[in-house]
């Protein structure tokens, strides 16, 4: 496997394990079990509509029955396991996924008058996903 640059596999490993699967998986998981206590850790929004809330359930459910596969890449990645390089591929178009829908549901949120990201936040979590989801896509191509 060519490397974009010396331990390119262990950054990606390290991006897919903190935003994968800390942050996709584990924060989602924390929605889906206790969406009051997902709220005081500022993971869910606190006066989120109640159709909004169910899209974002719904979308805590999906991220949490994929987001367990993430640490197994995460970790191989990082121990330079061949099968984890042709796996990388997953969430590396999963975060691309997440960054587009969430600037979108976000703006959308925002039109209609319900804000409830700051600018910075929403600019922080889009590109955070988007450039490392393009990053990861790159080095397991």
């Amino acid at each position: 496997m060519m490397e974009l640059f010396a331990y390119s596999n262990i950054l990606a490993g390290v991006l897919i394990l903190i935003i994968g699967f800390g942050f996709h998986f584990i924060g989602q998981l924390i929605s889906v079990l206790d969406w009051k206590r997902a709220v005081k850790l500022g993971i869910a929004e606190k006066e989120i509509l109640p159709e909004y809330r169910d899209y974002e359930l719904g979308m805590a459910m999906a991220d949490v029955l994929v987001g367990w596969v993430y640490v197994l890449i995460g970790v191989g990645l990082i121990l330079d396991i061949s099968w984890s390089f042709k796996l990388a591929w997953i969430p590396g178009v999963i975060f691309i996924y997440h960054s587009i829908s969430f600037w979108f549901w976000s703006r959308n949120q925002k039109y209609r008058g319900y804000k409830y990201r700051s600018t910075i936040g929403r600019m922080g979590w889009f590109l955070a996903n988007l450039l490392s989801g393009i990053f990861i896509i790159l080095f397991a191509w």
